[in-house]
């Protein structure tokens, strides 16, 4: 064999070894149903996207009407500003379009710890699942960023970037999404809804379940998954 090829079958085997280990991982459930899957979203619930965009927007457009976090309503930022005056819309979605905008988002308290501590857990498998905007010039590489300047390097193998959260499996999804829809119509996770400005306001069905934020008691939603 010649020293190309050898070091071609190399290359190939080290590409195949860390999905492997990922498919590995998010496969792996005991026998007993104990063994927790646990999706956790980044924006909203782990990283501040609505102060970061508040921030940014306040500063951009000074002399703009703007809607306080006490007035938010509705999943879409854009949708709300657009209803203020239609042209607000496009003003909005500029701003986590830039350059840093998901860089440079705050983490909501305790989160990063609530994660790291989630992950340390006998039998639970945790994973980021969080969904890049369509303008994806800089927010799949600025989220991974984010992610490892929190969490470290080891984490970016636990990141799950998708614009359907449906398809992946799971046994808990904690995301503050009212409504999460996609071609699966029945996912396999309980959707936990994380409080925020835009959602604190909504009432839930007699089966859903709210975390309030995460000093709330994350620990006990968990435990209740493994009875």
């Amino acid at each position: 064999m010649s020293g190309s090829a050898r070091l071609l079958g190399r290359a190939q085997t080290l590409l195949r070894e860390p999905f492997k280990r990922i498919c590995a991982d998010m496969s792996s459930c005991s026998a007993s149903g104990k063994r927790l899957r646990v999706l956790v979203d980044m924006d909203g619930v782990l990283a501040d996207f609505e102060g970061g965009f508040f921030k940014k927007y306040r500063a951009r457009y000074p002399d703009e009407p703007y809607i306080s976090l006490e007035e938010r309503r509705g999943f879409w930022v854009s949708t709300q500003y657009g209803q203020l005056r239609s042209d607000l819309s496009e003003k909005a979605m500029s701003i986590w379009e830039s350059k840093d905008f998901f860089l440079e988002l705050d983490p909501l308290p305790g989160g990063v710890e609530a994660v790291k501590e989630m992950a340390k857990m006998n039998d639970t498998d945790v994973f980021i699942c969080t969904s890049p905007i369509k303008h994806y010039k800089h927010c799949p590489h600025e989220k991974y960023a984010w992610i490892e300047k929190y969490f470290g390097h080891d984490f970016l193998e636990q990141v799950i970037l998708t614009r359907d959260k449906t398809v992946i499996a799971g046994d808990i999804l904690i995301d503050d999404k009212p409504d999460i829809l996609g071609v699966e119509p029945n996912p396999s996770w309980e959707h936990i809804l994380f409080t925020a400005c835009h959602n604190k306001h909504l009432s839930l069905g007699p089966s859903q379940r709210r975390l309030q934020s995460w000093s709330d008691d994350w620990r006990a939603i968990l435990d209740s998954k493994r009875q």
